[in-house]
């Protein structure tokens, strides 16, 4: 079994890091806020007071954090994972983050005779709890089949996309799909509720259909029990978006609806909501009216 240095224990990273710990490996936590890794401490994990002291022993060195500049403070900050000696241990971040970022920490790990993956995921909260994640590998075949066994522990559909960087490249086109998703399911409730329908009927109609999406199936249930508990933070879908639009225009190519939905996310915050679930966008609704408080 591997020794894992597990660096961010938030929303997803906790169940993530404690199904590598169901498969029985040795794992080694920090997280900023370190009430965060109590639970995993309680059940044999040890904690480490920083980025560097967590990878420092380790033969996998797994980061899950919330900002790319975030990523860059965990890998090249003064207490960062780059300050150890790491020849032959693999580094994944399995954060959201800038492709050009994944190939950086690529390049410098190589410098130092170490692996870089970048292997961001999908599925959310529900995802992580259940181990049926989407995982989007980015980097060399060999650090994958490598790092393969641990992915197999969290998710359930696992690719190697290509070179470093095309793990976040997939993951901004899954965003890119989400963003539709989620404006498509809100709005439909919106008018379903206009129009005098049964929501729940609607839900159960749409989603026997060619309408389905996972958007409609885990979040549409959630907004009618006035669950807005982030399963997915709308600060952070607001930052995977940006990165989309970021690398659509260095590409020359505008995405308006991605834009679009950008914008509504925005306008989410502003009110307050950031740090609500992404099926919170209901609630730019909720001002006009349409839908009860």
């Amino acid at each position: 079994m591997a020794k894992i240095a597990f660096i961010g224990t938030g929303v997803m990273g906790a169940a993530m890091a404690g199904h590598l710990m169901d498969a029985g490996h040795d794992l080694i936590v920090y997280n900023r806020t370190k009430s965060k890794t109590d639970d995993l401490v309680a059940r044999g994990a040890s904690y480490a007071q920083s980025p560097k002291l967590a990878a420092e022993k380790a033969d996998f060195v797994i980061t899950i954090v919330g900002y790319p500049k975030d990523v860059r403070e965990v890998y090249f900050g003064t207490e960062g994972i780059f300050q150890n000696e790491l020849s032959g241990k693999v580094l994944i971040d399995m954060t959201t983050t800038e492709p050009t970022l994944a190939k950086e920490i690529y390049t410098e790990a190589a410098k130092k005779e170490a692996s870089a993956l970048d292997a961001p995921v999908s599925g959310g909260d529900l995802g992580a709890k259940k181990a049926t994640l989407t995982i989007m590998v980015g980097g060399d075949e060999t650090t994958y089949h490598k790092a393969y066994p641990l992915f197999e522990a969290m998710g359930k559909t696992i690719t190697l996309q290509g070179p470093a960087g095309s793990g976040q490249h997939t993951k901004m086109a899954n965003q890119i799909c989400i963003a539709g998703t989620m404006t498509g399911m809100t709005e439909l409730l919106v008018y379903a509720q206009k129009a005098g329908l049964d929501l729940e009927k609607v839900l159960t109609t749409v989603g026997g259909g060619s309408g389905a999406t996972w958007s409609l199936a885990n979040y549409a249930p959630r907004i009618l029990r006035e669950d807005y508990s982030a399963g997915f933070f709308v600060k952070h879908f607001i930052k995977d978006l940006g990165i989309a639009l970021a690398e659509a225009q260095k590409m020359g190519l505008e995405l308006p609806a991605t834009a679009q939905a950008k914008k509504l996310y925005d306008q989410l915050a502003d009110k307050g909501f950031e740090n609500d679930g992404t099926q919170a966008l209901i609630k730019l609704w909720w001002d006009q009216g349409h839908l009860p408080k």
